[in-house]
């Protein structure tokens, strides 16, 4: 007996897909599915919810992973289930600056508790939550595989490891300048 993995398939195929999504949006979501045989469009689900959740600043609304099912061929579902299991995708608002903290073994054992503590205190917030003004939140994240520079922790597609207190406020500084503050 042998295992075969089926791609999804939807009775309900929408067919005026060019009314989806935005045509930027369209185009990069395309140039994913050019690299997966056309019955396994729903591979490119994780790319199409980065993709959209970086067009909607940050986060994905109920109607955005609705477009994006639509647009793969896929239940609803299934696109949920993705953007509620993986810590990189947001179905609220988040600040302009998501602080992703690794807590970690590696992270945890180099002192992450210590860098948490000192951005609660610095930023005002505990993990979860967005300053008030909009700029920063804060998330605590599983292992983002930098486990020889921890502690560490990400803001938008950049690392930063081997965080101390001071390290962490030279960097929310220049954050702050290129805000234009």
């Amino acid at each position: 007996m042998t295992l075969r993995c089926q791609p999804w398939s939807r009775a309900d195929k929408r067919a005026d897909k060019e009314n989806l999504l935005t045509p930027e949006v369209r185009a990069e979501i395309d140039a994913w599915l050019a690299k997966y045989p056309d019955e396994w469009k729903q591979s490119a689900v994780m790319a199409a919810l980065r993709i959209v959740q970086e067009h909607n600043g940050g986060w994905l609304t109920r109607e955005l992973m609705d477009q994006v099912a639509d647009y793969l061929d896929m239940p609803p579902i299934a696109v949920y289930e993705v953007a509620t299991f993986y810590s990189m995708y947001e179905t609220k608002p988040v600040g302009r600056h998501k602080i992703c903290v690794c807590t970690n073994v590696s992270c945890m054992i180099r002192g992450a508790d210590r860098i948490v503590e000192h951005l609660e205190n610095k930023l005002g917030i505990r993990m979860g939550e967005t300053t008030g003004d909009g700029r920063f939140t804060l998330k605590e994240v599983e292992c983002l595989g930098a486990c020889g520079g921890a502690p560490m922790f990400q803001i938008g597609k950049q690392y930063y490891e081997n965080l101390t207190p001071e390290l962490v406020d030279s960097i929310l500084e220049n954050l702050e300048a290129d805000d234009g503050e």
